[in-house]
């Protein structure tokens, strides 16, 4: 019971890390959510402060998903590895909480895409790497990152249940219960974007360097 508090705790913690309000303040000293579209996220910093320094914010991100999972989980478990999954789950919970709900920025994080993208890097790797592709495709068309996370999002958890269901791969339930919460958590935290879509009114990215 205490390891699993412990890694519930540390996760949510490495997940509360806020990489893109640390960019703003080191890039340009300003709060990045003053700027752009508000949020404290990859996608923000991509709009605000250039592409480079919003791909660096969102591999760190992932990174803060990744880690809980694969490495803090067996660390603090311990254990035969019967339960591990269990406890990587828990480990995952706290970052995405984490990063969407940081406590060191007033629980007002950002939309939790990059965190749950390295959660299942390692879980779920051929549903995240045909999301990943959907997402990369989607932006470059649309250039809406916010369409592109919100469909890749879909396709992440049609794609894991494909596996669990038509291709008979022996994916834990307790792995669908997170997909499927991860994807519910990511499509209510895009709740504005979506209606800024369909009005027509949402912003797009530019490939260019920030000026």
């Amino acid at each position: 019971m205490l390891e699993a508090l412990g890694i519930l705790l540390v996760s949510y913690l490495f997940g509360s890390f806020p990489t893109a309000i640390i960019a703003g303040k080191l890039l340009k000293n300003i709060d990045i959510r003053e700027h752009g579209s508000g949020n404290a996220g990859a996608t923000n910093v991509f709009r605000v402060l250039g592409w480079k320094a919003g791909l660096t914010v969102l591999l760190i991100d992932m990174l803060k998903g990744f880690i809980p999972v694969f490495w803090l989980a067996a660390l603090i478990y311990g254990g035969d590895g019967q339960y591990l999954i269990y406890f990587q789950i828990l480990a995952a919970v706290g970052a995405i909480a984490g990063h969407v709900w940081t406590i060191f920025a007033g629980f007002k994080g950002g939309k939790g895409v990059g965190t749950s993208a390295g959660v299942f890097m390692g879980l779920a790797p051929v549903p995240l790497v045909i999301a990943l592709v959907v997402f990369i495709i989607v932006v470059a068309a649309t250039r809406y990152v916010s369409l592109g996370s919100l469909l890749a999002a879909l396709v992440f958890i049609i794609v894991l249940l494909m596996q669990k269901y038509v291709w008979m791969t022996p994916v834990p339930d307790v792995l669908v219960y997170l997909g499927a919460a991860a994807v519910i958590l990511i499509w209510y935290a895009h709740r504005s974007n979506i209606k800024r879509l369909l009005q027509g009114t949402e912003n797009k990215i530019s490939f260019s360097s920030s000026k």
